[in-house]
């Protein structure tokens, strides 16, 4: 070699002299085709900057693309070009089909040598069957649909590895979780393939994660009730919760029935040291058992009701200062508020703690029923009858609560009676918690893990050429997403039985969005607008419309199928027995002899004259088992449907009776005021459809945070406005500035777009209402968080609440709260009846950093956004908490957002 040389090591790994014009060519190449706005020869000589001898090719791609990233607040083709060399560099890394990946991640062997496949029998067996049509479904074109950072996620978390390196590709993933739903059943993994594909959805991250492997774990979240308050139902719990971790679900967990500090114990004669302890060790599993084998620590959290006599050590858990020893900050906390509580702040009133070792039996109750058990113990409290009561102000401890939000973002605030009330699960009994992300509003017990599977809707590609949205297509997919997750409750891996009785008992799923936002700015119209709000309230009301007619639909042919009816003849005859009592079990065993003489009729229709004659010879009720399993499907049969439903619903979940739907109630009906469909559906037929079939799922609606999924599919978060017009992103390559594409493209068009502007921007904090060139309707659209009212916010939520019948993971901002503000802006969302009434506070940091800018010298301090404006029907005057600590979530700087310790769990 010539030292006067510069090589590069190729991906043969073969040494050559480098060529500077090959780099040129390259992007040149690929500027071309895809008609992008880009200055080469600059470009080029940035990343020829830092280059060094024996660099290798691959390496290259990776430089040229992160410097596309960084010019990418200059013109948004640049963003374009860092997502095409970063995706092209990958396909040159990775297998060009996907049978060769299967055949590479079910060849894997572990370090003593030993054959480990990483993928499901199923995937390798269906791949190996239909191996060539697979791969003519695939279209690699549309790697190129995801953007740099949304390649970036998936580079990191989702896609599969061979001893480090990874061998997925974007649409080999999209195939596998495809594949891993549906099996053998290739139209239906081709119309899956096809959307999730293009962007229209995505399942929620286990899924992603986990469909076609080896351990099938697809649901993200999971309530659990403490089993009993006893050592055994302690650690019991504990131990439920460690196998969920493990498996990378998040954890809900309500404690309302564990005695509180000082209370009598019995067994001991001693006195309990209250919840905190015991949450150290909950939260040191947490640390210890992490999700999904080290991609993330475990994350659980915590319901407590107000009256618990515990509340106020439960409210400084995740404070920044303080004992330690009364500190359990890897946790999450939620209260789980009855109207009583709120009522009793609004009026200045007295408020009872007590433990409920004495108080049994109020977490049983919400409601009428609530208020009259909770009244009763004031009285007896009052008598002297009760030896752990005490009585606060419950404004005291409505400020302590609004303090350890302003200091840590949460407690999450969920409202115990509208979720309740409010729940197509009610006739189950009372519902005690929320889950991780507060969006899950299901029924668990002692008896009971509740499950839910996710997916959530990329709104931006429902929105046309013309600015118009396409309810429609958008029904299509919903019918989609709602026959997949219902498949997923019958091929889940469940990691506890209680979680398998109440999944299959229940079959809850929730189906939300992501890119709300991003839909306004496509059609022009603010986020709090008028308009924006029609959208919002059609939307959702497509979504839930379309869920609930397919889970009919479902029910129906369920209840229609010939195969179904002729097993459940065989079980009124006595002919079939389920191997135990557990009423979600499928497992059945079958009196051949007598089947043959009493069904031979329906018996030969379905397997044929000669294999009935069959029956007697050796091994042939095995065969016949077999085949009738075949025959079901995975949609299993449980034997709660058989006793529960009655001969009327045979299609339906087993808890179907009984439910607000079977009673003709829909979400809206359980709502204050009369229902106008925006959409003009026609509900009354889908009603009767209901009463003929019922439901194969209990609930379906439940807009969760999409943190990473998100990014993966390039949009705005969930239902969220923009947080920012410049912001960072942080990656293993370092932090990048990044600009919202939406407002640059509209700028640049205009002629706009200048790096005076860009600066003006940085420094008003991610702003452009001070940027008096941009035209006034332009500023009015693309109004960031802080300056749109939480009013607003609420109001919307309070909108598309009528069709969600689970919960939704509501945000709330303000710039610099008080007790005043904080709580009108809740009480605002209470009176309007929310179920969620705040998932995160999130607020400005008091002190900004430097900001990001082209200029160096540029520093602006101080905060400058206006407050988020809110009214609320209740006003309380108080002390302005003093507390100057960034909570979780955003910080106010332009450059310099900041992620929360977010669920990707519930990410979907």
């Amino acid at each position: 070699m010539d030292d006067n040389e510069m090589y590069v090591t190729k991906r043969n790994n073969k040494v050559e002299v480098i060529s500077f014009d090959k780099i040129l060519k390259r992007v040149k190449n690929i500027g071309k085709k895809e008609q992008l706005n880009i200055k080469y020869s600059s470009l080029v000589m940035k990343v020829i900057d830092q280059l060094h001898d024996k660099i290798q090719t691959t390496k290259i791609d990776e430089l040229t693309a992160e410097q596309c990233t960084m010019l990418s607040t200059t013109h948004p083709d640049y963003g374009k070009m860092a997502a095409h060399i970063v995706v092209s560099n990958h396909h040159k890394n990775t297998p060009n089909s996907f049978t060769e990946a299967v055949n590479k991640l079910h060849a894997f062997k572990d370090v003593r040598g030993i054959k480990h496949p990483l993928v499901s029998n199923k995937l390798w067996s269906v791949t190996r069957q239909h191996g060539q049509e697979i791969n003519n479904m695939i279209d690699y074109e549309r790697d190129f649909l995801i953007d740099y950072f949304g390649f970036k996620t998936l580079e990191k978390s989702y896609l599969m590895r061979v001893n480090g390196k990874i061998i997925e590709r974007p649409q080999h993933m999209w195939m596998r979780v495809s594949i891993g739903i549906h099996g053998n059943h290739l139209e239906k993994v081709k119309e899956t393939y096809e959307l999730m594909s293009q962007k229209y959805f995505t399942h929620a991250t286990p899924t992603l994660f986990n469909a076609g492997t080896r351990l099938e774990q697809l649901s993200s979240c999971y309530l659990l009730g403490m089993e009993d308050d006893s050592i055994d139902g302690i650690y019991n719990t504990l131990k439920d919760t460690a196998l969920i971790s493990k498996c990378a679900g998040g954890i809900g967990l309500h404690i309302h029935n564990i005695r509180g500090v000082g209370s009598h114990i019995k067994g001991t004669n001693g006195v309990s040291n209250g919840i905190v302890p015991m949450l150290k060790v909950f939260n040191n599993t947490a640390r210890y058992v992490d999700q999904g084998g080290g991609r993330r620590n475990g994350s659980f959290a915590i319901y407590l009701e107000p009256w618990h006599i515990d509340i106020e050590s439960f409210l400084d858990l995740k404070k920044n200062h303080g004992d330690e020893e009364q500190r359990c900050r890897d946790l999450f906390y939620g209260l789980w508020i009855p109207d009583l509580f709120m009522k009793r702040v609004h009026t200045d009133g007295e408020w009872l703690l007590c433990c409920p070792n004495e108080c049994t039996e109020l977490y049983e109750k919400y409601g009428e029923d609530f208020e009259t058990l909770y009244e009763d113990y004031e009285r007896r409290h009052r008598e002297g009858q009760l030896q752990s009561g005490r009585i606060i102000k419950a404004r005291d401890l409505w400020f302590r609560i609004l303090d350890s939000q302003m200091e840590t973002g949460t407690p999450y605030l969920l409202y115990k009676d509208a979720a309740n009330i409010k729940s197509n699960q009610k006739n189950l009994g009372t519902i005690k918690s929320s889950n991780l992300c507060t969006e899950i509003i299901e029924y668990s017990d002692s008896e009971e893990t509740a499950v839910c599977n996710l997916a959530s809707i990329g709104l931006t590609q429902f929105v046309d050429n013309n600015n118009i949205f396409d309810y429609e297509k958008l029904t299509s997919v919903v019918k989609t997403i709602t026959y997949n997750l219902n498949k997923i409750i019958d091929i889940n891996y469940y990691p506890t039985e209680k979680t398998k009785r109440s999944n299959l008992l229940h079959r809850p799923i929730g189906i939300g969005v992501q890119g709300l936002a991003d839909v306004f700015i496509l059609m022009n119209v603010p986020f709090a607008s008028p308009e924006a709000k029609i959208i919002n309230k059609k939307i959702f009301e497509t979504i839930y419309f379309s869920a609930v007619t397919e889970s009919n639909r479902i029910a129906q042919e369920r209840q229609e199928n010939k195969y179904i009816k002729l097993f459940k003849e065989a079980y009124n005859a006595k002919l079939l027995h389920f191997r135990n009592d557990d009423p979600h079990c499928t497992e059945f065993d079958i009196d051949f002899n007598k089947l043959n003489n009493i069904m031979k009729k329906d018996w030969l229709a379905i397997f044929g004259e000669s294999y009935i004659q069959s029956i007697g010879l050796p091994g042939s009720q095995w065969r016949i088992k077999k085949d009738l399993y075949k025959i079901l499907g995975e949609d299993f049969i449980t034997q709660a449907e058989f006793k529960n439903l009655d001969g009327t619903y045979e299609g339906a979940y087993s808890s179907f009776i009984g439910s607000p739907m079977s009673q003709g109630l829909f979400q809206f009906d359980l709502w204050a005021g009369e229902h106008t469909s925006p959409c003009g559906y026609d509900w009354n037929v889908l009603k009767e459809k209901i009463t003929c079939y019922g439901m194969r799922n209990s609930l379906l609606v439940a807009p969760m945070p999409t943190a990473s999924t998100s990014q993966i599919l390039g949009n705005n978060e969930c239902f969220e406005p923009l947080t920012s017009n410049i912001y960072s992103r942080r990656t293993g390559a370092g932090e990048f500035v990044m600009a919202n594409k939406y407002l640059i493209n509209e700028l640049s068009n205009m002629g706009l777009w200048t790096p005076e502007l860009k600066n003006n921007i940085i420094e008003n904090k991610g702003s452009v209402q001070q940027c008096e060139c941009i035209p006034a309707e332009l500023r009015e659209k693309y109004k960031i968080v802080w300056e749109i009212s939480m009013k607003d916010v609420i109001e919307m939520a309070a909108d598309r609440g009528k069709y969600i019948c689970q919960s939704q993971s509501m945000n709330l901002w303000m710039e610099d709260p008080t007790y005043k503000t904080l709580t009108s802006m809740h009480f605002f969302a209470w009176n309007k009846g929310l179920k969620t009434g705040m998932y995160y506070l999130r607020r400005k940091a008091k002190h900004q950093a430097q900001q990001f800018t082209i200029v160096p010298t540029t520093n602006v301090e101080g905060d400058s956004g206006q407050t988020a404006g809110h009214s609320g029907q209740t006003a309380i005057s108080g002390q302005t908490a003093g507390h100057s600590g960034q909570t979780a979530g955003h910080s106010a700087n332009s450059g310099q957002t900041q992620e929360p310790d977010i669920c990707e769990m519930c990410s979907s």
